[in-house]
């Protein structure tokens, strides 16, 4: 028996996750998929939005500023880089002006001090790659890049090393109301638990369905990207975004944490039965250089490493939906979390575990609870002589895996072994990033699944790619003399 069940281990099933691993309650969280963070988490922007985009007067907007705010504290807890690099929302006509004086006003009237309408004179000196057409732009200092997938493991990791228990490979499928309790089914597996924290993304409406009639529907917008290559990492230094329109921020340009550049996404509505089509296509693609060249004209698409697409959970009504059911006690949904969902996860994650606690109010506070996550080794920003030292005491240090990326067999063993580890291709190359560079896993990808193989113990044709189904290698094809 769990004091609670949370459906969905992106960024805000994670993030919750970890909030609530700070009382005395056995947690677990339920996640579909081979891994954490395998959804909308591992497909988006990868940026902390100031806050001044959503509505003054919606829990959007006031959970962003929120989130925002937060973040330096949670990344340094659980050692996640995080950089504040500002972003530019550019205008070129007075009609787009009006729209950047619109978004300042909005983000003043949410609390935000530090919003600047900046002229394009300046706006050039900040980024001189950026079409000279330029008027003027709405310049936020707090706004900033991470990487979202990591957020949501260090999340899920320090959640486990506070006792809560994660469980992948368990795809809802049913759930009975037993007195105050909930029964949840998977095909293989049952567990019971006294609440549910429904942060299941896309699918949130269909999991509120086992339940009750829901009283809303999640819709899938699909974004696709370019992702360049390093050696384009000086195109711009800001999140540079075009003027917003009503079906979404636009389509941006930015930094990576690693120095690569994003361009995307564009905005595609899917019909409610398309929550599975993360496919790239031509046309849409063609249609984000289109759009991208609002803000840049010399983008080197020939550095492009690889394109991906990810899917928004857009909600009938617009804002997020977070709130304890009014038809089933017990149950808590956290639903259409759109953009700004990963800005505003560490607010979402406060906002939840206060419905929770109004539900139960004799929660108690976990005196040990420890927020502290293990910083990853990250071999090729250490000196010469720290690596000369960490060689000497683990030798896997000095073996390089991935050149593109200079990740070392050491990084990707610590990576399996740690609470919540990879035990895909995938799964690792979220953690440590072998296959994240130029060849993408070109040369790297058998290594490390001959490492996989090797630690967890198991054939390798049985290590995967992704999920169930992405199946690497089915047997030999000759035997070595």
């Amino acid at each position: 028996m769990y004091d609670v069940a949370v459906i969905g281990a992106g960024v805000i099933g994670t993030s919750i996750a970890r909030e609530l691993s700070k009382f005395n309650i056995n947690i677990v969280v339920l996640e579909r998929d081979n891994d954490i963070s395998t959804g909308t988490t591992k497909a988006n922007s990868a940026i902390i939005h100031a806050g001044y985009d959503a509505p003054f007067d919606s829990l959007k907007g006031t959970l962003n500023v929120r989130g925002n705010k937060m973040f330096d504290k949670v990344c340094e807890e659980l050692s996640v880089p995080f950089k504040r690099i500002g972003s530019l929302v550019i205008a070129h006509n007075d009609e787009e002006i009006k729209t950047i004086q619109e978004l300042y006003n909005n983000g003043i009237k949410l609390g935000l001090s530090n919003l600047e309408i900046i002229d394009g004179k300046k706006v050039l000196e900040m980024e001189p790659n950026i079409n000279r057409d330029v008027i003027k732009a709405l310049y936020a200092p707090s706004a900033g890049i991470i990487e979202p997938w990591e957020l949501a493991i260090a999340y899920c990791e320090n959640a486990m090393d506070n006792g809560a228990e994660l469980r992948l490979n368990f795809e809802v499928k049913n759930i009975e109301k037993k007195g105050e309790n909930f029964v949840i089914h998977s095909d293989e597996d049952v567990i019971e638990t006294k609440y549910i924290i429904n942060a299941a993304g896309v699918y949130a409406d269909s999991i509120y369905n086992m339940v009750t009639e829901s009283d809303f529907e999640i819709h899938p917008r699909k974004g696709q990207y370019f992702l360049l290559d390093k050696e384009a990492g000086e195109l711009v230094n800001h999140v540079v975004f075009p003027c917003p329109t009503k079906m979404g921020k636009g389509t941006l340009i930015t930094p990576t944490m690693d120095g690569n550049i994003i361009i995307g996404p564009d905005s595609e509505d899917l019909t409610i039965n398309e929550k599975e089509d993360t496919n790239t296509t031509n046309n849409r693609l063609n249609h984000v250089k289109d759009l991208a060249k609002q803000i840049c004209t010399n983008i080197p698409y020939n550095l492009n490493i690889t394109t991906f697409a990810g899917l928004r959970a857009e909600p009938t009504g617009g804002d997020f939906i977070i709130e304890a059911s009014k038809k089933v006690h017990g149950f808590i949904n956290v639903a259409g979390i759109k953009s700004p969902g990963l800005s505003s996860a560490p607010a979402i994650a406060e906002y939840v575990v206060d419905i929770f606690k109004e539900l139960n109010p004799d929660v108690s506070i976990k005196e040990d609870f420890n927020p502290i996550r293990r910083a990853r080794i990250k071999f090729e920003k250490l000196s010469d002589v720290e690596k000369n030292e960490l060689i000497q005491k683990n030798p896997q240090y000095g073996r390089i895996i991935c050149r593109c990326e200079m990740i070392t067999e050491g990084e990707i063993v610590d990576a399996i072994h740690r609470n919540a580890g990879g035990r895909t291709v995938n799964g690792i190359k979220r953690r440590a990033r072998p296959g994240a560079g130029r060849c993408q896993g070109g040369f790297c990808g058998p290594r490390v699944m001959e490492i996989l193989a090797r630690e967890l113990n198991v054939p390798i044709e049985d290590i995967l790619q992704e999920n169930k189904g992405s199946v690497i290698l089915t047997g030999q094809t000759k035997v070595g003399c």
